[in-house]
């Protein structure tokens, strides 16, 4: 029997963004709907952080997340098993509320998973194990070392796997203790990572600057042979443009409608040429449009490394920055906190 693999979609998020939605919407009517058909799908696991925002949700936001998702999977006949993720649970000490259970309540098909829980799937025994918070840690850990499932599938902080492409975790819960399982999948961490036995499977599209480039989708599950196969998403958000003396006239804009773009100047022999490339950009439609052509920051980094640091985004240049100082901080403590601020400050835009 196949099922469907998804985690971490984020419905509402940079603020409930129809720029992004419109986005995600194009992933689930081209990529996810008609693979799942295809393939006579009608098991979904939701490996948590459907919803953005611990706090609430905006009215439109959900609208659409039933609308183009929920009642869709109803209406196929699909049974939706999610858990609760960090980004769902209310507090951080517990799960008991959280906004999978509190908005979905009126589907019938969709199961909603606070606690660490066995389920059977076809014949295979799965663990689902939630986001482990204070209230919930001993009773997971007791679940994991008694649980005779073949299969563990959750939303884990475990050290050493990729956050995202720039940083790997270096702390959270030591991966032996899931040892015991042919096969381990999580989400939280939003890039594909894994060690043979635990895999990440990264989230279904990109929404920071820091997933550009990065391979996103959704997986396909067999229960009988524990094997599954990425389904890629081919469509991108974030893209990258470096303007070496381009000709406006035959660069081809179309790509970039509705995208964000940065343009990373590296050869502009005539402003007015490079005005006419940026305007031809502007007329395409693009969502947003960065510059990055002044590369002075105040000897952070030496002339050999500025090729590859005008290329870098935010999150890369603060990560670099933190490796290469002296602080007598935890530096993995320093860059998490300000991934989240980072986030936090998208939110804001």
């Amino acid at each position: 029997m196949k099922i469907a693999i998804i985690t971490d979609q984020h419905f509402g998020c940079r603020k409930n963004s129809e720029l992004f939605h419109d986005y995600f919407l194009k992933f689930y009517n081209d990529i996810f709907f008609p693979t799942i058909e295809e393939e006579g799908i009608k098991t979904i696991i939701d490996m948590g952080d459907t919803f953005d925002s611990r706090k609430g949700i905006d009215f439109a936001a959900l609208a659409w997340s039933k609308d183009n998702y929920y009642d869709r999977l109803a209406k196929m006949g699909c049974e939706v098993h999610t858990i609760v993720g960090n980004h769902t649970a209310y507090y951080k000490n517990t799960n008991d509320i959280n906004a999978v259970d509190l908005l979905l309540r009126e589907y019938d098909n969709v199961k909603v998973y606070s606690d660490p829980t066995e389920i059977k799937v076809d014949n295979l025994d799965v663990l689902l194990v939630p986001w482990i918070c204070k209230e919930n840690k001993d009773e997971t850990f007791d679940k994991i070392k008694k649980s005779q499932s073949k299969v563990c599938m959750g939303h884990l902080e475990l050290n050493g796997f990729r956050v995202n492409q720039q940083i790997t975790m270096d702390h959270g819960i030591d991966g032996d203790v899931f040892n015991k399982f042919e096969r381990v999948f999580s989400g939280h961490y939003h890039t594909k990572s894994d060690n043979g036995n635990i895999f990440y499977l990264g989230n279904p599209y990109e929404i920071y600057w820091t997933d550009i480039e990065d391979v996103r989708g959704f997986n396909i599950f067999d229960t009988e042979t524990l094997e599954h196969i990425p389904v890629i998403n081919p469509y991108r958000m974030f893209y990258r443009i470096y303007y070496n003396d381009n000709d406006h006239q035959t660069f081809d804009t179309r790509p970039y409608k509705d995208k964000i773009v940065k343009v990373v100047v590296r050869k502009k022999t005539s402003t007015k040429k490079f005005e006419k490339f940026i305007d031809k950009l502007y007329a395409s439609n693009v969502a947003e449009l960065k510059v990055v052509e002044n590369f002075d920051f105040a000897g952070w980094f030496d002339k050999e490394d500025s090729t590859a640091f005008e290329s870098e985004d935010t999150m890369s240049i603060l990560n670099k920055y933190i490796d290469e100082s002296d602080i007598s901080l935890d530096k993995s403590v320093v860059k998490k906190m300000l991934d989240e601020v980072y986030r936090e400050a998208c939110e804001m835009i």
